[in-house]
């Protein structure tokens, strides 16, 4: 046991470790990914739509469950390794078996999932316990057969690449070339060829000479979904560079600088810690990027620098709470944003449990709430509204009833579908459009979604 658990209670330390830290689609969108703050990895299936239950088709079941990090100590500089698992990317399928990457703080590891569903028997030289046999009592010779056997799930280990970073690693991408991959941690950018562990090239390293010198870190960053020699991070004082790699191996001079003046009649004490960009994505087509940072979401176009094409406000009433969100911690949450399959909707997490989603052509947004309370099974969701002062409807909740120690970091959207996955805390919800293809933004009647699979981390998962 580790020194700062003995400080907790062990139901405590047990709930830590099911809260979910990452969440993510493979390009197919069949199988879904969560990690946890225990280091495990649980791997959800999509059921095949039945004629008995033709609505049973966005339902996902449990998969494989794995454990992909452990937790280390590093005697060298007397520091603890959590086996939190920080970020999970898919590789695209070349084969029957699936491919992924799943990182700590250190540590990133390429795993294989393979399904089994025969069974070699009738060996020349083997007992049917697998041992040798004596070769003076094999008289005759027969040809091994495959039986069927219950279908098998194997999860092993097929590379680790460690030593990598020296400071916390916060994001992983796979190139378009499907042979490379690229980590970030605070202050550097590695370069990896998926087959090789022992080595790594630093594409990206912003360390000043002295370390007092530093005013900002490396928060996120991503491959470009189409074009191999280019990628993109963002920085903990609002900007994003995009890097070409064809032109310099170290790619500390960017191509291009996305950053938007800042009003100076809203600069505060807060400014530079809510305009530190928590997430970057790039859209399918390539064109756009989509950032987060603490108040909003912001569009880019790649061939506009000066300032982003669209910005909505995720949670704009609680600019007059940045003081007691400082002194709780909370105004360092990172929050995480995800496209759409067609690039017109984009969606983030909130506080409350809330998510936000804005549709792109009609300037339209939503809120909806991920919870046990709220949620059962086929029901609509219905939109929320957070009242900040003046009449209040019904339904509506007050911006100080605002629970913030229930809040969703983690979201992904299926890369083709309107199904999306809402982590909120240690629970898993999976919701789907109950028109396929359409995602409506009414004002007052339900939103186009249906509540279909709550899935805590620590407990079979409950199917609608």
């Amino acid at each position: 046991m580790r020194e700062a658990d003995t400080l907790r209670p062990p139901q405590l330390m047990e709930v830590s470790a099911d809260i979910i830290s990452t969440v993510e689609f493979n390009h197919t969108g069949e199988l879904l990914a969560t990690g946890d703050k225990g280091g495990r990895v649980v791997i959800f299936q999509r059921e095949p739509e039945s004629k008995n239950a033709p609505h049973s088709q966005g339902e996902y079941d449990v998969y494989s469950t794995f454990q992909s990090h452990e937790p280390e100590f590093d005697y060298l500089k007397s520091l603890e390794i959590e086996e939190k698992i920080n970020k999970i990317k898919w590789l695209p399928q070349q084969n029957a078996a699936h491919s992924l990457l799943s990182t700590n703080d250190k540590t990133i590891k390429l795993w294989k999932i393979t399904e089994r569903d025969k069974r070699p028997e009738g060996y020349n030289l083997k007992d049917e316990e697998g041992k040798l046999k004596d070769l003076s009592t094999v008289t005759s010779l027969q040809v091994p057969v495959l039986k069927p056997m219950d279908l098998m799930v194997e999860v092993s280990p097929r590379r680790i690449f460690a030593n990598g970073h020296t400071y916390h690693i916060n994001s992983i991408s796979v190139n378009s070339d499907c042979e490379t991959y690229m980590s970030a941690d605070d202050l550097r950018i590695n370069l990896w060829h998926l087959a090789i562990t022992d080595r790594s090239f630093n594409i990206v390293d912003i360390k000043p000479a002295n370390m007092e010198d530093l005013t900002e870190v490396i928060t996120a960053s991503e491959f470009h979904p189409h074009h191999c020699n280019l990628f993109v991070y963002s920085s903990s004082k609002g900007s994003l560079r995009l890097c070409d790699m064809r032109a310099a191996a170290l790619c500390d001079k960017h191509s291009k600088l996305f950053e938007e003046p800042e009003d100076p009649s809203n600069r505060s004490f807060f400014s530079e810690i809510i305009s530190s960009v928590s997430d970057v994505k790039f859209s399918h087509s390539g064109r756009y990027m989509l950032t987060r940072d603490y108040l909003t979401v912001k569009v880019w176009d790649l061939n506009m620098e000066a300032r982003p094409i669209e910005t909505y406000q995720v949670h704009d009433y609680l600019r007059s709470k940045l003081c007691s969100l400082y002194e709780n911690d909370c105004i360092f949450d990172k929050f995480e944003c995800a496209w759409n399959g067609s690039d017109s909707v984009i969606m983030t997490g909130a506080y409350n449990n809330f998510f936000r989603m804005f549709d792109r052509n009609t300037k339209r947004d939503v809120t909806l709430e991920a919870s046990r309370e709220s949620s059962k099974p086929r029901a609509v969701l219905k939109p929320r509204r957070v009242c900040v002062g003046g009449k209040r409807r019904r339904d509506d909740i007050s911006v100080d009833s605002l629970d913030f120690t229930k809040k969703i970091l983690h979201t992904a959207w299926h890369p083709a579908e309107n199904i999306i996955a809402i982590a909120a805390t240690n629970n898993l919800y999976i919701f789907q459009d109950k028109v396929p293809g359409l995602v409506r933004f009414p004002e007052r009647s339900g939103v186009g979604f249906v509540f279909c699979v709550p899935v805590s981390s620590s407990d079979s998962p409950a199917i609608c």
